[in-house]
Formats: structure tokens, sequence, C-alpha cells
């Protein structure tokens, strides 16, 4: 079950049995530490002991908190679905190493990141967080790249989700919804753990 994957009508991505008993859904957003730590503590233990199994599946949806987090959020939904899972996974395992640019960054830094057209905002966004490099080391070049950083409808698309989290309850992040009930409450891996164990 780990090798399937799909893109969910909510414009979520979903890995697993589609008709696992347990279908939880987690709402991320890059820029969130507490979202990098979930993903640290529940990457392999979610998906080799739930996933695999076929019991469970799990859905990424984007909660867009910041520029920064568009910019790395448009990224990780570049290219091929099928290349979401290993993306998702490098802007969350390795945000400490470039989310402390965002604390350094100067004033003139920050304005390109908010100031002009959209395609010039997210590739100063990429430029300056080292998203490039990240890209480039999964196979993907700079042309590729930047066409995914202009394609301003996929950005709105994506960002949008923030309004179907509002109608689910979901005012931050990482949160979760196992079998469509929001868990007040829970944000992490043990609390989570938990709750599928109860429900098995």
């Amino acid at each position: 079950w780990l090798a399937m994957s799909a893109v969910t009508p909510e414009g979520g991505h979903r890995l697993g049995n589609p008709d696992a008993a347990i279908k939880l859904v987690e709402w991320v957003s890059y820029t969130c530490p507490h979202c990098a730590t979930f993903q640290k503590q529940a990457e392999t233990p979610l998906r080799m002991a739930y996933v695999n199994s076929g019991k469970v599946s799990v859905e990424v949806r984007h909660l867009v908190r910041d520029p920064v987090d568009l910019a790395a959020t448009v990224l990780a939904n570049c290219g091929s679905p099928a290349n979401f899972w290993r993306l998702h996974n490098a802007f969350l395992i390795g945000q400490d190493r470039w989310i402390v640019k965002m604390a350094s960054a100067s004033d003139a830094q920050k304005a390109r990141w908010s100031n002009g057209g959209f395609s010039a905002r997210m590739r100063a966004i990429a430029a300056d967080f080292g998203f490039y490099a990240i890209m480039e080391q999964r196979g993907y070049p700079r042309a590729a790249v930047d066409r995914c950083l202009a394609d301003e409808a996929a950005a709105r698309r994506l960002a949008g989700h923030r309004e179907a989290a509002a109608a689910a309850g979901v005012d931050g992040t990482p949160s979760f919804l196992l079998n469509g009930l929001l868990l007040t409450g829970t944000h992490d891996w043990q609390s989570l753990e938990l709750q599928i164990k109860a429900r098995l």
C-alpha cells in the first residue's frame, strides 16, 4: 500500500488503501515547526505500522500560513503527483536547516517576498531559502522549478484549502481528522497514535 498514492477530489494527496477502515487527514504548513516535529516522529511508524497494513490511509492537505509556506507548498506539488511524498518529506524533515533564514533575512529580502509580480516573489523566496537546491537534489532543474513557481492558478488553488480547513473547524497545524472527525487537542504523534489504535 505504500506505493498507492492518489490526488483526492479535495486536492490533497492520499497514501495507502483508498478503502482503508481508518482514513486520516493531516493539515500541514511547511513553516510550522510543530508539523516538522510531527513528520520526524511519525513518518516511519505511521507508514510502516499502519499505512502498509492497508488499515489506515493518510491524506495531506495544506493550510498555507505565509508567502514562504506558499512557495514550499507550490514546490511540494510541482510536477508529477507521484513525487509529492518525497518533496513533502524533504521540506518538513529539512525545515530546521532552511527556516532559520527567515529570522536572519534583511528588510530588503522580506520586501521581495511580498512585493512585485507573483512569479518574481516566489523565485525570490526559492532563492533565499535554498529551495532550488532542495528541488535539484530530487531531479528538478531550475527551469522546471521556475515553471511551477510561476503557476499562480495552482498557488491560488493550494492556498484555497484554507477555506475547507475552516469549514472543518481546523484553525492550526498540524491538525487531524479521523474518518471525518476533527481530533481537537491532538497535534503530536503520541496522541494521534493512541487514537488510531483505539479505532483498530
